[in-house]
Formats: C-alpha cells, sequence, structure tokens
C-alpha cells in the first residue's frame, strides 16, 4: 500500500501519516527526514543534496526521487510506505510516477486532508513552541498547565515565526500555486481520495482507514 498524503500546511496530514504508519505497520516517510539521515550518514546521495543545500539551493527534483528510491527500497517497505511532504509539485508527482513504473510499481492513494484557509490559520497562530526542549502545545487543543510555560522544562513559550498568520497566508499562497494541482494530477489516475480534516483528529483517521480497508 503506497499512499501519497496531501493538504494544506496545517491541515494535519503529517499526524495522519504518523497513524496510517503505525496502524498498517509502514514507514512515515518524510523527505526532510531521509535528507537528514542521508547526510548524517555522509551517504553519496547525501553529499550530492548538501551541496545543493549548503548554497541555498533546492535539491533538483531527479536527486530527491533518487534519495526516495533509495529509501523505499529498503526491507521494512516491502509492504508500503506513506508520504508526506512529497511530492510537492506536478514535476515531481511525474518525475516519482515513471521511477515507479519502471520498477514495475505506482502510488495506491492519494489522500487529500481538506481544510479551510481560515480554520490553518486559526490552528497554526495557536501552536507553541518549547526554545528549550521542543515540546509543541495549542492555545486551545494542548494548552500547557501554566499559560505560556513549558510543562516538561518551564521555559517561556513562543509563537514560531513558521506559525505567524502572515506567514501561514504566504505558505497557503505557495501551496496553492505549486501543490494543491496535484489533486487534479492524482485524480487523473483515480487514485485520489478527500477526507475533512476540520472534525477531530480520530474522526479524520476513521475516514481514511474506511479508504484504505
Amino acid at each position: 500500500m503506497k499512499i501519497v498524503m496531501l493538504g494544506a500546511p496545517g491541515a494535519g496530514k503529517g499526524t495522519q501519516a504518523k497513524m496510517i504508519a503505525q496502524k498498517y505497520g509502514i514507514p512515515h516517510i518524510s523527505t526532510g527526514d531521509i535528507f537528514r539521515a542521508n547526510i548524517k550518514d555522509g551517504t553519496k546521495l547525501g553529499m550530492e543534496a548538501k551541496q545543493y543545500m549548503d548554497q541555498g539551493l533546492l535539491v533538483p527534483d531527479e536527486l530527491t526521487v533518487r534519495i526516495l528510491l533509495d529509501r523505499v527500497s529498503n526491507e521494512d517497505c516491502k509492504d508500503g510506505y506513506v508520504l508526506d511532504g512529497f511530492p510537492r509539485t506536478i514535476p515531481q508527482a511525474e518525475v516519482l510516477d515513471e521511477a515507479l513504473v519502471k520498477l514495475g510499481d505506482k502510488i495506491d492513494f492519494a489522500i487529500n486532508v481538506d481544510v479551510p484557509d481560515e480554520n490553518i490559520i486559526k490552528r497554526m497562530s495557536g501552536r507553541r513552541a518549547c526554545p528549550g526542549c521542543g515540546a509543541t502545545y495549542h492555545t486551545e487543543h494542548i494548552p500547557p498547565k501554566t499559560e505560556g510555560i513549558c510543562d516538561v522544562c518551564g521555559a517561556a513559550l513562543v509563537l514560531r515565526d513558521d506559525d505567524r498568520p502572515e506567514t501561514v497566508k504566504n505558505r497557503l499562497e505557495v501551496y496553492y500555486a505549486q501543490t494543491q494541482p496535484l489533486i487534479a494530477f492524482y485524480t487523473e489516475k483515480g487514485v485520489m481520495r478527500t477526507v475533512d480534516g476540520t472534525v477531530p483528529m480520530e474522526d479524520v483517521f476513521a475516514a481514511i482507514t474506511k479508504i484504505l480497508a
């Protein structure tokens, strides 16, 4: 079962990807994690990617797909995997598709976690992070015991720049320009499914497991 997770930033697709991975015993694969692992291990692919990253450049799609295919060739991916954060654009999806076809493989499901913009802005601007230990909170959903203070280490919580309303709006604009077209791409391939991401997390997951059943 090969799954691609789609959805705007803050829609909760990463959380759902982890829950899918746990339930079905398949790896949750984030391109950021793979890049970091390859760079840390000093692999040939990792060093190639690092050259671009050190210059502040995007890693080319073809290299990203090579790193991804290297990861999914591992034994733990034999029953499938969940891709989170890739593909982000139509060209990336096409390169991935071509590479999988050569392996006699394909994406089985693309799942879009659909959440309106206003919900996302409210959701993300309520996030708080601990600069000390990395713990995360939400002013409404997961508040700390003492307002503004980390439960774990007692440091003052911060609103990350990424979660500020103006930054979130910019990220949404990028998403609509680059990533939303993937919905039409995977719809055409007959693998696109959409779930309502505004309901409680457990209900989103129940809707996804129904699709995957």
